[in-house]
């Protein structure tokens, strides 16, 4: 079994995912300049949710940052989340990060370093530790 992915992976995870969505941030931002303020943020919510869902309920079971450290999430039973599930976790992760990140506290304290929205979602995140997966 491979071992379930800690705090340090994830946040280093999060941090180049953010770049990589400010990245897309500012090409949105160029080629959308003349859009309602309203409209804008829908999109850009609409362009996170894409790169987050799209990519963990893929093949690659990561996203841009996830491979970057090495780590996939997966279901309880380690197979690819499904596309539903992906998108309850993303939800979940930003509800989770708005009382003061205290939805990523279970991560200290569950046998299997899961998150709030990893519960709820029914996934987990480990630590890839064969290439060829």
């Amino acid at each position: 079994m491979q071992p379930y992915s800690g705090i340090c992976r994830r946040l280093i995870a999060s941090m180049i995912d953010f770049f990589v969505i400010i990245f897309l941030f500012m090409f949105l931002e160029l080629i959308t300049e003349t859009l309602d303020e309203t409209l804008f943020y829908i999109l850009f919510f609409l362009t996170m949710w894409a790169y987050f869902v799209f990519q963990e309920s893929s093949i690659l079971k990561s996203t841009v940052g996830k491979q970057a450290v090495n780590i996939i999430v997966t279901d309880l039973n380690g197979n690819r989340i499904s596309f539903k599930q992906a998108t309850m976790r993303f939800i979940l992760k930003i509800l989770a990060a708005i009382p003061f990140f205290t939805g990523f506290l279970p991560i200290f304290f569950t046998s299997k370093k899961q998150t709030f929205h990893d519960i709820v979602a029914k996934t987990v995140v480990f630590i890839q530790e064969d290439q060829s997966q």
